[in-house]
């Protein structure tokens, strides 16, 4: 089984959750999963071009993962609306040929290739729990979590729409609680596990978001997480960056440090804090994580 992806981040991680892609690629150099970085890659135009410009939507997505098949490889993303934006287009493409063929001959106008629909979409917390050996990865965990336990901050754009992801088991996904057991913690069950974390409305309407925030990190804190990892580069600026913002704003303390699934493993795993970009988190997890060993 091929271990080898085509990288593609999306803004967030290039731009603002840095640390996200840092321990993303810190960790798949470590379990041999080979990251190929995608140059003429650019932003997926995420929901609001899909809303406003469903053709153009069509087109970016069927560029982007053009330049992924053109190498051989399947697109492995850290971002769930990089992942739910490519995989609604791919869904699309791989079941109304008639809009692929419209999209292509739009693409080659500007020297595109055409895309073939020969590859895949990923997410790498997918690649690290359905494709890694699983014996392999638990001999890198270096500091097991003893007992931590961590809230899965599912969010909404990797699990639905269910058709999309029914491969992936959709709505019913376990990915990040099979991970935190894998790696010696204890997943913690709430309500906001599979909540929206109100990213896309933070322009539109930041006091809903603000709100969404606040109850999804007191559903998770008020079941006794230590702290919240998330598989989205959006999902961890909502629920990290942003949550300072939403205390003030409920009017009530949460302090429940937030971590990019791949930040924690890399910590279990032995990687130096810094390789992980713990210190540019919002809330300081080394306190939880020191209590229990990891770091």
């Amino acid at each position: 089984m091929s271990l080898e992806f085509a990288f593609y981040p999306g803004c967030a991680g290039k731009q603002v959750q840095k640390e996200a892609e840092w321990s993303a690629r810190a960790v798949c150099a470590e379990l041999g999963i080979k990251l190929h970085d995608m140059p003429g890659a650019t932003c997926c135009g995420a929901v609001s071009l899909r809303e406003t410009k469903p053709a153009f939507s069509l087109a970016v997505a069927a560029r982007i993962l053009s330049e992924a098949e053109a190498d051989g490889r399947d697109l492995a993303t850290i971002c769930n609306t990089c992942l739910q934006t490519l995989s609604h287009a791919h869904y699309r493409f791989r079941t109304e040929p008639e809009i692929l063929e419209k999209i292509n001959a739009v693409n080659a106008q500007a020297g595109i290739r055409p895309y073939g629909v020969t590859n895949k979409v990923r997410h790498l917390l997918w690649v690290v729990t359905d494709m890694v050996d699983q014996g392999v990865l638990k001999s890198k965990i270096k500091k097991p979590l003893n007992g931590l336990r961590v809230a899965p901050f599912y969010g909404c754009h990797s699990i639905r729409p269910t058709e999309i992801f029914a491969d992936k088991a959709g709505e019913k996904a376990d990915h990040l609680d099979r991970l935190i057991t894998l790696l010696g913690g204890k997943p913690v069950a709430y309500d906001g596990r599979d909540r929206c974390c109100g990213f896309h409305v933070m322009l539109s309407d930041p006091t809903e978001m603000r709100q969404m925030v606040a109850k999804n990190c007191l559903s998770a804190k008020g079941a006794g997480a230590d702290v919240m990892i998330t598989p989205c580069t959006l999902c961890d600026m909502a629920m990290g960056a942003y949550q300072g913002i939403a205390e003030k704003t409920v009017g009530q303390s949460i302090g429940l440090p937030e971590m990019n699934f791949a930040q924690l493993l890399g910590a279990a795993m032995g990687i130096h804090e810094s390789k992980l970009g713990i210190d540019r988190l919002h809330i300081d997890p080394k306190p939880a994580l020191a209590a229990r060993g990891v770091l």
